[in-house]
């Protein structure tokens, strides 16, 4: 498949997605007149662990033979932001949908590579640092206990995610590799929020990502490419208006 055409695919996929979540919120926002709304705002930390199962998307741009595999990317922690807008429902009070979005920056940091090239052993790389941006979207079905000012609760949903990567040139003034990717994966959340007034409340949680990341390669700069497994865990504070 052509870099294009990739990318049209990916653009394809991506709005089908948002599509189908954007529907079910709509859905359900309009079930209960007199549900309980929130809107939030979230800042945290994120720590984003070793990539796993890699392999090379486009070999031929690098000489690489078919099938070529690459070992983990250390990628390094960063901070994130984002909001989230939510309801409860009267009649379960227990049970609500979220719609949430949030930006992370997990660069990765210049590092040697192991490439495993089939039926004729491994060599060693060294790849140049990289920017990464990671825009994630995802409508969560949210699962909460109320004791008192206290509110415990779970979440989870598919998650949309939005990656810009910039590799920076091997080279001064050589060629860069830059592109966008859109990738599909789990976005789940545990946290616990407290009541401040009835309508002020402050929240601490952790969240888990998990989703696959496809990057085509670039001719012009000889790159090849990965597809390879990403995790990131958030620990989050915000703070949330209830209406």
């Amino acid at each position: 498949m052509k870099i294009g055409e990739r990318k049209h695919e990916n653009l394809h996929r991506a709005s089908r997605w948002l599509a189908a979540g954007a529907l079910t919120v709509w859905m359900f926002w309009g079930i209960l007149a007199q549900a309980e709304t929130y809107i939030a705002g979230q800042v945290g930390y994120t720590m984003a662990q070793d990539t796993a199962r890699g392999r090379v998307n486009d070999a031929t741009y690098a000489g690489l033979p078919a099938g070529t595999s690459i070992s983990t990317v250390d990628l390094n922690n960063s901070l994130m932001y984002g909001m989230k807008v939510g309801r409860y429902f009267d009649s379960l009070p227990w049970l609500g949908l979220e719609l949430e979005g949030f930006i992370t920056t997990p660069h990765r940091p210049q590092q040697r590579l192991t490439l495993g090239l089939p039926g004729a052993g491994s060599i060693s790389v060294d790849e140049p640092g990289a920017t990464n941006r990671i825009v994630v979207v995802s409508p969560n079905i949210v699962l909460r206990y109320q004791a008192g000012a206290f509110e415990p609760y779970v979440a989870a949903g598919p998650g949309v995610f939005f990656l810009h990567q910039q590799e920076f040139a091997t080279t001064p003034g050589g060629l860069t590799y830059s592109q966008s990717n859109t990738g599909f994966g789990l976005n789940t959340q545990v946290g616990l929020r407290y009541r401040l007034t009835e309508h002020v409340a402050l929240f601490g949680e952790w969240k888990f990502n998990y989703a696959r990341v496809d990057l085509s390669g670039q001719a012009d700069a000889g790159h090849y490419g990965i597809n390879t497994l990403v995790t990131l865990h958030h620990f989050v504070f915000g703070l949330g208006y209830h209406f």
